[in-house]
Parts: C-alpha cells; sequence; structure tokens
C-alpha cells in the first residue's frame, strides 16, 4: 500500500461485500479490529470465517443493529451497494443506509469516515475529461441520490475527516463482467451471440485491490476532506479492451450490435456515456496510486 501512517485500531465496515471483505481481510492480516454489518447471512457466515470481531446481519436503514454493536470504532467505511427494487432500492441502502450510520456514529469517537460512492454521478459526455469540480446537476436519478449521500456526510459536522471515494467500475478476483461477456459471445460460455451495445465509449475502470489501497491511504493519512475519484490511470475505449482480452483467449475479435440493448444497458438509458475519469487528485492528495494502472496489468493476473 502507498501509504505508511499507521492504521486505526480498529474499523468498522458497512454493507461489507465484495470490496468490504477485500479491505476487512487486509486489516485483520495486521492486527486491527475489524466489525462488519451485511445484509445477508451467507456473507456473514463467510465474514465469521475471517475470525472478525463482530459481524452483525441488518438492514442497514433499520437502527434495532445500532445498540447491537459491541465494540466502539475508530473508522468507519461504508461501502454498502443497492440491494435492488429501482431507484426505492437505491434511496433505502444509500441514503437512508448513511443517514443511520450517522445517527450510530455520535455514540462513538470517530476519526475519520469513509463512504465509497460511484463515478455515475458525472453525466458528461462526449469524450471529455471528468475531475471532482464537475458540474453532477444534471446527473441521473440514481446517482442524485448518491449524490444526496455524499452531502448528508459532507454535512456531518462532527465528523471533520469524512472522505467520499467515488469509484469507477470494479472489476477483480470472482468479478471480471468484460472476460465473461468475450467468453459468452464466442461460446466459451453457453453462446449468447453478439456483445450488446456499442464499444466506442471509455471504460472508467478500477481493480479491488487498487479500491483497498485508496481506503487504507485515507484512513492513515491525513488526506484533506473531501471527495476522491477512484480510478485507474488509462481510461481506454471499450472495443480495445475486448479485442485485447479476446486476444489474450485466443478467440476471434469480438462483434458489437448496436442495436441488441441488454438489461444492463436498458437500466442506464440505452447507452453508456463516453468521458474519461480523472484520478489526479487522488493521486496527488492520498499519497496514491494504482498497482493497476491499466486494465492490461488487472485483467493479466485474472487471465
Amino acid at each position: 500500500m502507498a501509504n505508511s501512517h499507521k492504521l486505526p485500531d480498529s474499523v468498522i465496515i458497512f454493507g461489507c461485500g465484495y470490496v468490504g471483505t477485500a479491505l476487512a481481510r487486509y486489516l485483520r492480516a495486521r492486527g486491527v479490529r475489524v466489525g462488519a454489518l451485511t445484509r445477508n447471512p451467507e456473507q456473514a457466515a463467510a465474514l465469521r470465517e475471517l475470525s472478525l470481531d463482530e459481524v452483525l446481519v441488518a438492514e442497514l436503514d433499520a437502527h434495532e443493529w445500532h445498540t447491537r454493536v459491541v465494540g466502539r470504532y475508530q473508522a468507519v467505511v461504508n461501502c454498502v451497494s443497492s440491494g435492488g427494487g429501482g431507484l426505492a432500492g437505491y434511496r433505502k441502502s444509500y441514503l437512508a443506509g448513511q443517514q443511520s450510520i450517522l445517527d450510530w456514529a455520535r455514540s462513538q469517537s470517530i476519526d475519520s469516515y469513509v463512504y465509497t460512492s460511484s463515478t455515475s454521478v458525472y453525466p458528461q459526455d462526449g469524450g471529455v475529461t471528468v475531475d471532482e469540480a464537475v458540474d453532477t446537476s444534471g446527473a441521473p436519478a440514481t446517482g442524485q441520490v448518491l449524490l444526496e449521500s455524499e452531502a448528508l456526510l459532507a454535512a456531518a459536522a462532527d465528523l471533520p475527516n469524512w472522505y467520499v471515494l467515488r469509484l469507477a467500475g470494479i472489476y477483480g478476483p470472482g468479478r471480471h463482467y468484460l472476460l465473461d461477456q468475450v467468453r459468452m459471445a464466442r461460446g466459451e460460455i453457453p453462446a449468447r451471440g453478439e456483445i450488446p451495445g456499442r464499444g466506442d465509449y471509455a471504460l472508467n475502470m478500477i481493480h479491488r485491490e487498487d479500491i483497498v489501497a485508496a481506503i487504507v491511504a485515507v484512513i492513515t493519512g491525513s488526506a484533506p476532506a473531501g471527495i476522491y475519484n477512484i480510478a485507474d490511470d488509462t481510461p481506454t475505449l471499450k472495443a480495445e479492451v475486448l479485442h485485447y482480452l479476446a486476444e489474450q483467449l485466443g478467440l476471434p475479435a469480438p462483434v458489437f450490435n448496436p442495436e441488441n440493448v441488454s438489461e444492463r444497458l436498458r437500466r442506464r438509458g440505452g447507452r453508456m456515456p463516453h468521458r474519461f475519469i480523472s484520478n489526479k487528485k487522488a493521486r496527488k492528495a492520498l499519497d496514491w496510486c494504482p498497482k493497476f494502472p491499466s486494465f492490461r496489468e488487472g485483467y493479466a493476473e485474472l487471465l
């Protein structure tokens, strides 16, 4: 990890799923007392196998879990994801969940609070470069919920060390959607034919290991509170990424079908925005840089 400052003695991770589990494993291996909350009983069982200090199963937006937390914690990491249910599900998980944690945090002595948001809050298109200072007023409805959740944290006067990490598209061990797309299109997985949608927009990506490194950087360092984009150094057109993966797998180049709009694309308005997310602020202020600066390094391990 890039930052060499001392880790907090105790960290509680809310919405402890794909990213949170990797973070918990990292912290636990270094002697940090770790608590976790998840809505999923199966995920809770997996977390208990990591010998965490406490694992709670609860809906984050409820308040009943407040009295079930046994320990006191120095740092909070909220990396909850949507539990489904459309826009109402977003408000439940992200907005009401954030408020619930903030209400609970008043009983603690929190040194730092990290919230993993998303670069989906940016409405920009047309191949522009996007940093944290751009206008987000045109964000889609789901992005507006995330922005409200960020604002709740920023307004918490008793939490001077707050950090919003806007994550690009997450990939890593066990989560390699693009790799699966290439395989499915060519029959390595039961075939679904052509790849839905277009390949002429930039993919902004971040490996799970680099997300963990960024979280560790903010809970151990002295970076200014605020919002940081967490993305790799090399946003790349989707067509280029998938052509590379097909080549590595010994498969023919993928064929895109703009007329075939997947359910995933439909949920995002039928097309993906074309923009390049800048990580310059995070690299400068957090003493952080991606171990996997592009998809090539990241997928090398996965392949």
